[in-house]
């Protein structure tokens, strides 16, 4: 298992995951670990105009396989997000620069500022906890990078949840509220170090919350805690 560092909870995450989770539809309450994503005191309601972003989304449920290229390679190159408006393509993006790092080239703090730097600029929509919780606390960094650990992932495939996508298809105007689509990626995660070239592989899979807006690429919300197939 790759290591995850921890991060104190607090008001203010408690409510960002509760937006975020409002955004990728209550459908995702049925799944376990979602409910601090779901809990909004009720105020809140995504009935709201229809509009057409949607639908095309829905008819394409994977991505071009060009899209499915991680966002930097084992050189170490710290990750870049892609300017796209399809969520499928960005997830699958968002999730190789998430089961990677490579402690011989950067330090944690700038594998950390990077990642941020996928997240929405929407700071009611933006779970980075989330996102931090899935990079190695310092202390550990240390400990791995005196090994020279690294880790690439491969990307094998993504999709709409088949929850998130009954809901949108009973109510298409539920996503124009925050445009935030649930995307689930599955893959694989190799991690080398020192002495050890090939190291080891596990498979991963993870459910992201991507935000696409029409009038601007796609940007992560955040990283549900529990995986919606």
């Amino acid at each position: 298992m790759s290591p995850r560092s921890t991060n104190p909870g607090g008001a203010s995450r408690v409510r960002r995951r509760a937006l975020l989770g409002t955004a990728v539809l209550v459908v995702l309450v049925a799944l376990a670990g979602l409910a601090a994503y779901l809990t909004r005191d009720g105020r809140t309601s995504l009935k709201v105009p229809t509009e057409h972003a949607s639908s095309d989304f829905l008819s394409s449920p994977t991505a071009p396989a060009s899209a499915s290229s991680p966002p930097h390679d084992s050189r170490g190159n710290l990750p870049v997000p892609p300017s796209t408006h399809d969520p499928i393509a960005f997830g699958k993006a968002a999730a190789a620069a998430l089961w990677s790092y490579d402690t011989r080239a950067y330090s944690q703090h700038e594998l950390l500022a990077a990642l941020r730097g996928w997240l929405t600029s929407e700071k009611k929509y933006a779970d980075t906890a989330s996102v931090d919780a899935l990079v190695p606390s310092r202390v550990l960094w240390k400990e791995m990078a005196a090994n020279g650990q690294f880790a690439t992932a491969k990307v094998n495939e993504a999709h709409f949840p088949d929850s998130f996508t009954q809901a949108l298809q009973a109510d298409p105007g539920a996503i124009t509220t925050a445009y935030v689509y649930a995307v689930t990626v599955s893959g694989k995660q190799s991690i080398a170090w020192n002495g050890s070239p090939h190291g080891g592989t596990e498979n991963r899979v993870t459910t992201l919350a991507v935000q696409c807006r029409p009038s601007h690429p796609c940007a992560l919300a955040g990283v549900l805690s529990a995986v919606a197939p």
